[in-house]
């Protein structure tokens, strides 16, 4: 009984799983390299933070000192730090860079909507060129409360 190569269909048995279990090993390895990756500081990034002084404020003209730093709470020098209205309003955008200290003076003049108690004002950071840093999380905002 002799069946040539080309009639006989049980070789494409056993492919599609093969298929599967090399998909499932590939994906399990590039998970550990991307792991591995992340965790070498030279190709991270680190996120900045800001710490606003005060942090509560009145709605009136005022300065507020901000003070950039990196996640071990060193400052940050030549970052750009925007203030923007967040439930509280600002008549426009403020910036201010931070200096060698990484800190920044932003005159901010918030104010609230009517029957409204408590409002925020929104800081963002714009990271300096030089160094890896970056700005993806949420910060400290600045709460602005009516006496």
């Amino acid at each position: 009984m002799s069946q040539s190569l080309w009639s006989d269909e049980r070789a494409i048995e056993g492919l599609p799983i093969r298929l599967v279990i090399a998909l499932v090993v590939g994906v399990a390895s590039l998970s550990v390299m991307m792991n591995t990756l992340a965790g070498i500081d030279t190709l991270g990034v680190t996120e900045l933070d800001v710490q606003p002084e005060p942090e509560v404020v009145e709605p009136t003209p005022q300065n507020v000192t901000v003070t950039v730093v990196d996640p071990e709470g060193a400052p940050v020098a030549d970052a750009t730090v925007v203030a923007k209205g967040g439930t509280a309003r600002l008549a426009a955008i403020v910036t201010a860079t931070t200096n060698e200290n990484g800190t920044a003076t932003l005159r901010l003049d918030p104010s609230l909507g009517p029957n409204q108690e408590e409002g925020t004002v929104e800081l963002d950071v714009k990271p300096p060129a030089s160094g890896q840093y970056t700005d993806r999380r949420e910060n400290t905002k600045v709460l602005v409360v009516t006496d």
